[in-house]
């Protein structure tokens, strides 16, 4: 008979991981990232427990969207008041906050528990090449 892997806490291997994001498409560059999150690419991945790596993505203000979604895509934050919801363009959200576009996307990637808030704060996003990540020894990963 054979067993069943599962994942456990201390058997995890997490390393880290640099996706540098320029001139790559968002939504394809997101779901490799959600599935580098969730550690769908080791051969431990378990769906209930948190096998996942860490990933650095730098350039963030430098990723593409495809066809006329730089004008038409909008972003949506509401302050919780009457008449408190404020939107923009992907292109005022990439000259504003480009870290709100990664996060968003892979956000929109993962599955909708509470094991995936803990996968997301895994997700480290820096607009340019520059990152504080040196001493993890991170691996360079190519999307």
């Amino acid at each position: 008979m054979q067993k069943t892997l599962v994942a456990k806490p201390n058997e995890i291997n997490r390393e880290w991981i640099i996706v540098d994001l320029e001139n790559k498409i968002l939504g394809r560059a997101a779901s490799k990232i959600a599935n580098i999150l969730r550690g769908k690419n080791k051969a431990i991945f378990t769906p209930h427990a948190d096998a996942g790596s860490f990933v650095v993505a730098i350039n963030a203000s430098k990723v593409h969207l495809t066809g006329k979604k730089w004008e038409k895509k909008m972003y949506h934050k509401h302050s919780g008041f009457p008449c408190g919801l404020k939107s923009k363009t992907a292109s005022k959200v990439r000259d504003t906050e480009p870290e709100r576009l990664i996060r968003d996307a892979v956000w929109g990637m993962l599955p909708k528990n509470t094991l995936s808030r803990h996968q997301l704060k895994k997700l480290k996003i820096y607009p340019n090449s520059e990152h504080p990540h040196t001493s993890q020894k991170p691996i360079i990963v190519e999307l």
